[in-house]
């Protein structure tokens, strides 16, 4: 990067609308003065935070987790500032920023350490060249205890690797099956 990161990663979302919205700067209160975990542009890559849409799993109807045929009886969909995860379970959930990720870049995207400081563990795939959409996250409670979740707060940094030139075939030229996806997308085999 000729840029240093902060200023390229600004560049690219005001120019190419590769972070929508974007939020230019760390934001750690909110409009009233409350502390919020940090989310918005950092030194090398970009804190996303988490919507109200959360879908927790639940065992009620006693499903098979399988990824070829997945049942959505397996959770509980809500809308909610605060989700409560269980212990030893896991929520899926959708960033409030949409991604546009340019040809030439691919991103790794890890949970905040205040989260994993309390057993909170996000887990989400590379954001590959040409991808775009909204993130699905999963976001599992390692412990023994029920866990909160805040949503329109941070939740997870994405680190962008810009390559030397563009890859030959993008995700999108793939037609990847997790293309453009709006709201917390189930696995598809």
């Amino acid at each position: 990067m000729s840029l240093q990161a902060d200023r390229w990663i600004k560049k690219m979302a005001e120019e190419h609308g590769m972070i929508e919205p974007f939020v230019e700067e760390q934001v750690r209160y909110d409009e009233h003065g409350n502390k919020v975990i940090s989310y918005g542009l950092s030194s090398y890559g970009y804190d996303l935070r988490v919507s109200d849409e959360f879908m927790v799993f639940t065992n009620v109807y006693n499903c098979l987790v399988d990824p070829k045929n997945f049942s959505e009886n397996s959770f509980v969909s809500m809308r909610t500032e605060e989700c409560i995860i269980p212990p030893n379970s896991f929520a899926l959930a959708r960033s409030v920023e949409y991604f546009r990720i340019p040809r030439d870049v691919l991103t790794i995207c890890l949970g905040k350490s205040t989260y994993a400081r309390c057993g909170i563990i996000v887990n989400v795939t590379p954001f590959e060249p040409g991808w775009e959409g909204y993130v699905t996250l999963e976001i599992s409670n390692t412990t023994p205890l029920p866990a909160k979740i805040y949503a329109n707060e941070g939740l997870a940094q994405v680190l962008f690797y810009k390559g030397a030139e563009a890859c030959l075939t993008s995700y999108a030229d793939r037609g990847g099956k997790y293309m453009k996806q709006v709201g917390i997308t189930l696995p598809v085999a």
